[in-house]
């Protein structure tokens, strides 16, 4: 945090505040900003709507509507700045390692790399930025990235604002935190392992 220019925590603050107030057209500036320039994640707003929307589907429906559409228009954006101003200009403004799992990423896994990316926390703008150096198919990496930000703030529409007072509820037998535990500690270390495993010289 010390190396962020005095101020930054605040003005991210500020922006998602102002886009807050906007509604769904602050969700759409904010998803779209994100998906190739700035830090705050989508989830800044999706969370908390989804919540106050608990029990009205369309309104869900919407949200989840906005958030895809606008990451993946941002991502489209993304990709062409990759493409018009190549490798040096990213070399400068993204660290080699998340350049060379990403890079590694695409590679072994292609098409699937993107939907990997666009469903989980990698950072989904970097790997557009990427895909736009080496000029990955527009139309395949679109249709990628419509189907993993879908998955992924689908998944949070039905987790919270269709089942959220279900899952509250149910939040309170300590054998569904038990559960949770331990599902959580079978995906995220061999995910870490994973992941590490991008930086690797070997394919």
């Amino acid at each position: 945090m010390g190396l962020l220019p005095s101020g930054f925590w605040g003005a991210v603050d500020s922006f998602v505040g102002w886009a807050s107030d906007l509604g769904l057209p602050g969700l759409a500036i904010l998803s779209f900003t994100e998906a190739f320039i700035q830090p705050v994640p989508p989830e800044a707003l999706t969370l908390p709507m989804y919540i106050a929307e608990q029990g009205n589907p369309v309104m869900i429906f919407l949200i989840w509507l906005v958030v895809t559409l606008s990451s993946v228009a941002g991502a489209m954006v993304g990709w062409w700045l990759g493409k018009a101003l190549g490798r040096p200009f990213a070399d400068r403004f993204i660290k080699q390692k998340h350049i060379a799992r990403l890079d590694r990423l695409i590679i072994r896994y292609g098409y699937a790399g993107i939907f990997i990316a666009a469903i989980s926390p990698i950072p989904y703008k970097v790997l557009a930025w990427i895909a736009g150096m080496g000029e990955m198919d527009y139309r395949r990496f679109i249709i990628a990235g419509i189907w993993g930000r879908g998955l992924r703030f689908g998944i949070q529409a039905l987790v919270i604002g269709i089942w959220g007072n279900e899952l509250l509820s149910a939040m309170k037998n300590p054998l569904i935190w038990i559960g949770f535990c331990i599902i959580s500690i079978i995906v995220v270390f061999p995910a870490k392992r994973w992941w590490d495993s991008l930086l690797d010289e070997e394919e």
